[in-house]
């Protein structure tokens, strides 16, 4: 058997890698590589695919994050609540434009924020709250953030770089697509993502018209016509080799999500029941899409846990060690703040190898380990 990855972009390659390279090789004869016809292909597809109006393809989820927020005419020190327990993307955008992180806590069980938390910190001054859909599931709440987005008039974007193809149960009956029930959806293709690419690559997605040009202007230089500048915008473009990849892939994500969560159960099921370890708890109204295998140990071995899958050759992750507001560059935001269930889950967290090419063979490899670890 191969060694064992945390993901395995090549092994995924090799049953795409005749469609790929000449995808690839479509772009290179052509020499469109900037907004050519394969990035137009992506965004109408990827468009069809989440049912939204719009799709702005850019160079990566960061710039999705930050593009997303220059669109909505803030101003210096408004208040972006962003969850404290998430990749420091999500935050760096915030800080980057001159506004306030407002870091909060999620709940200990699904990792998201929920409604009451994000109640708890709306004041005056709050603009925007950012949802990140952490590990592959939508946040459960999100009718509810919609309805208190309504009554107190801010702005929703959705960080759904980890659960593209995720599934949610709208309050109207209707599923949609995480990414598209807030304002804005950002996502990002970095190639470890359930819809990654072989480079950089990101995009943002709304149904909201006017919000779209505004975006779009904004990903290129402040233009709608060229040399015609509105607005300071920035230069963030798919690059057309990313793009023809992705649209490959795009018409398997759906059989990308199935697998992950084919591998997530036997998880479940073997590793359920082992005193001091807890399995991943699943939103009520969202799918899961897995882009991590996420548990919790209880019992104060995370570390020790992590060591000894280390020295049988099994990798894993702790996403993520250190609170946001522990970090330094965004210690001043929040000088003392210590939040119960982001100060719990950073110490107890630990992800498992889960990726589309995985089989049996391999998860009894590492739940054999996991279970020897506790015997």
């Amino acid at each position: 058997m191969s060694n064992i990855q945390m993901v395995d972009v090549r092994g995924q390659y090799l049953h795409i890698k005749n469609e790929v390279d000449a995808a690839i090789q479509e772009v290179i004869d052509s020499c469109a590589f900037i907004n050519g016809p394969k990035v137009k292909s992506f965004q109408a597809n990827l468009e069809s695919y989440l049912d939204v109006n719009c799709v702005i393809p850019c160079a990566n989820g960061t710039d999705a994050l930050q593009i997303a927020l220059m669109a909505l005419d803030l101003n210096v020190g408004d208040e972006v609540i962003v969850p404290a327990f998430t990749y420091v993307a999500t935050a760096e955008v915030i800080a980057l434009l001159g506004l306030t992180p407002i870091m909060v806590d999620v709940d200990p069980d699904t990792f998201n924020v929920t409604a009451d938390i994000v109640r708890s910190a709306l004041t005056e001054n709050t603009k925007v709250v950012v949802p990140v859909h952490l590990f592959g599931q939508v946040t459960g709440e999100m009718d509810e953030i919609m309805d208190l987005a309504k009554a107190h008039n801010f702005y929703v974007i959705e960080d759904n770089a980890q659960a593209i193809g995720a599934n949610y149960k709208h309050k109207n009956g209707k599923t949609l697509k995480s990414g598209t029930i807030g304002h804005i959806g950002c996502t990002s293709f970095y190639p470890s993502k359930n819809l990654g690419c072989y480079g950089d690559g990101g995009a943002i997605y709304t149904n909201d018209e006017q919000l779209g040009i505004n975006l779009r202007k904004i990903a290129n230089h402040g233009q709608a016509k060229k040399y015609h500048h509105d607005v300071i915008g920035c230069n963030s473009r798919l690059d057309a080799i990313q793009a023809a990849v992705l649209d490959v892939k795009l018409k398997r994500l759906d059989q990308y999500c199935e697998a992950r969560e084919k591998a997530a159960t036997y998880y479940d099921h073997n590793l359920s029941g082992i005193d001091g370890l807890s399995t991943p708890v699943r939103e009520k109204k969202s799918s899961h899409v897995f882009h991590q295998y996420t548990l919790k140990e209880k019992s104060g071995k995370r570390d020790t846990l992590k060591e000894y899958l280390k020295e049988k050759g099994i990798p894993s992750m702790v996403y993520y060690p250190v609170p946001l507001y522990n970090q330094e560059a965004f210690r001043h935001y929040a000088p003392g703040i210590e939040l119960v269930a982001t100060e719990q889950l950073c110490k107890e967290v630990i992800s498992l190898p889960i990726h589309t090419e995985m089989n049996y063979e391999m998860q009894d490899i590492i739940i054999e380990a996991v279970k020897s670890f506790y015997s």
